[in-house]
């Protein structure tokens, strides 16, 4: 018996898994060195938070378009919305792990002591926490998206898996957002 990719959807998707999560960890644990990355000018780095916050507001809005095409039952603009929404997380992941590297480490806070531990440092532990439980949910639905005819997904648990994933990656991006504000346009 040949085995294929759909008969291994939660292999692929525990493998994607641990080595994106390996990836992120190891950035922002300083095992990747910022000497594997050229000398980049401080301005493209400065940059590169505001490019966040937009490529957020952006697949928030394409999550929701998404979303909303599918229950309306137009499935290509749903497939082309969450296709769309995972490259923007990809894009925004490239350029937070570029210049976590590039900075050798997460930005600090800069407002004061009592916001960082009763405000930012909660809204940041639950924004990464769900960061960290969608990949898993995302990676599972996209493969489970890739493998099968769309008659067969309805059969799947691609609806189920999807809706959770969808709730918790827009309530991630928005609380992305929320970190942004308060490390770059309050503080």
């Amino acid at each position: 018996m040949e085995l294929v990719p759909r008969d291994r959807v939660p292999e692929l998707t525990g493998l994607l898994t641990i080595v994106s999560l390996a990836l992120v960890f190891g950035a922002a644990g300083g095992a990747i060195p910022g000497s594997v990355l050229p000398a980049t000018p401080e301005w493209l780095l400065a940059a590169i938070p505001h490019a966040n916050a937009a490529i957020s507001l952006a697949a928030i809005a394409v999550i929701s378009v998404g979303w909303r095409a599918i229950r309306r039952g137009n499935v290509a603009r749903h497939r082309a919305a969450m296709v769309s929404a995972f490259v923007l997380f990809v894009a925004f992941l490239v350029l937070y792990l570029y210049r976590l590297i590039a900075m050798g480490g997460p930005a600090s806070f800069p407002g004061p002591a009592t916001v960082e531990r009763f405000v930012y440092l909660p809204v940041l532990a639950v924004h990464i926490g769900l960061a960290v439980i969608c990949v898993p949910l995302l990676y599972y639905v996209l493969l489970l998206a890739a493998s099968r005819p769309i008659a067969d997904l309805r059969r799947s648990p691609h609806a189920a898996v999807g809706r959770v994933a969808a709730s918790l990656w827009l309530v991630s991006f928005a609380l992305g957002v929320v970190v942004y504000l308060l490390l770059y346009v309050v503080y």
